[in-house]
């Protein structure tokens, strides 16, 4: 009613008084939901409550749902379709997050003047896709040299590896890296296998291959491509 829409008008004027000082973390995988929990509570009956996105001042910009007293629910443009509720009130499930979605989801609640902050999460959405490519082999009769490169998202690795007839080593051993979201990435051989893995708090995704396969179907391409090099080569006409 126009009563409740005066009342959020004056949401970007009202200050924020904190209750809770704790920030809980949560880490979500990529297209996965979320769960926004606020405790139910009598006197949130005939509060102003809402749940907002990475504003510390409760402004029209920032909201995603609130509950007018008498009234249902508003979800606010751009979550209609993204916002499940739950059994509990003043409990939602975001859902589908992307990386845009991380940040800081905060709960008031109207008291008197006042904001009052209930509860935030600090959500961080990430992702685990990582591949593994070949940048350039080198190869003898006896043996061969494999450059590759071990990615994600955020962070790459490159790695030399060498195989000869009987085996295959790692230049300067497994290398390794934390990257800035705070996951791992890692190149290694195992069992003549190049390995490269990425973990996060949420997940673990690995690529893999054989380092002679490597080597053969990186160094067959070489060869056909010389001689296709060669075969396009035309001498030059002598005139006499």
């Amino acid at each position: 009613n126009q009563e409740n829409h005066k009342e959020l008008k004056k949401i970007k004027h009202t200050p924020t008084r904190r209750q809770w000082s704790a920030v809980t973390p949560v880490f979500v995988q990529k297209g996965d939901d979320v769960m926004l929990n606020l405790t139910e509570a009598d006197d949130l009956e005939k509060r102003l409550v809402f749940w907002n996105f990475n504003n510390k001042t409760s402004t029209n910009d920032s909201l995603i749902v609130n509950w007018l007293p008498g009234s249902k629910p508003e979800v606010s443009s751009g979550y209609e379709e993204r916002i499940e509720f739950t059994v509990k009130k003043y409990c939602v499930k975001l859902k589908n997050l992307q990386q845009t979605d991380s940040g800081v989801y905060t709960a008031r609640v109207m008291r008197a003047s006042n904001f009052e902050t209930r509860v935030e999460y600090k959500v961080t959405v990430q992702v685990s896709p990582v591949k593994l490519t070949v940048d350039s082999v080198s190869s003898s009769s006896d043996s061969c040299n494999l450059t590759v490169t071990c990615s994600t998202q955020d962070s790459h690795i490159n790695s030399t590896f060498t195989c000869d007839t009987k085996t295959c080593s790692q230049e300067g051993g497994e290398r390794s890296e934390v990257t800035t979201s705070g996951a791992s990435l890692r190149v290694h051989l195992v069992n003549d296998s190049v390995t490269c893995n990425h973990s996060n708090q949420v997940s673990w995704t690995n690529d893999m291959e054989k380092a002679k396969k490597l080597c053969i179907q990186y160094a067959g391409k070489n060869e056909k491509n010389n001689k296709k090099n060669k075969s396009n080569f035309k001498a030059p006409v002598r005139s006499f």
